[in-house]
């Protein structure tokens, strides 16, 4: 790859999570940070996805008041005691799931400088696991630049 006529190098690593599921919400900016690291690139972007369709990642304060409140305005939204025509065709109950991680997104990107995510102070990036039961989540990061 190429800007401006300058080879970009790409790094990408996997993290694996377990998650509590039903809105479970962890802060993995520590994680992302991690694999930044490791791969020696100090300028350009960061993209975090996480694989699945029942998951979301984003960012936000994470504090517990907030976390609750992001999963008591989720609940509001797109209540998981509904039936989903989702759930009719698959028997699993958890279509609420699939429309909030359709709703958050499952990847975001980020700047990178001078080594360091560009993330406001109070801004920490998290993994929402909205599925109806424990999971093991993959997250890709993937960093590309100079």
């Amino acid at each position: 790859m190429r800007a401006g006529g300058v080879p970009l190098d790409i790094f990408t690593d996997e993290i694996t999570l377990s998650t509590k599921g039903n809105g479970d919400v962890l802060n993995i900016t520590e994680a992302v940070e991690s694999v930044i690291k490791d791969s020696k690139i100090a300028e350009g972007l960061v993209n975090v996805s996480v694989v699945g369709s029942t998951a979301a990642i984003t960012t936000i304060e994470f504090e517990p008041a907030l976390v609750k409140d992001l999963q008591e305005v989720l609940e509001k939204l797109v209540p998981s005691g509904k039936e989903y025509h989702h759930d009719k065709t698959w028997g699993d109950a958890n279509g609420f799931s699939h429309i909030r991680s359709a709703l958050i997104g499952t990847s975001r990107a980020f700047s990178l400088k001078g080594g360091e995510l560009m993330l406001g102070t109070w801004q920490q990036i998290i993994l929402a696991d909205f599925d109806n039961r424990k999971r093991t989540r993959k997250v890709i990061v993937q960093v590309v630049g100079k």
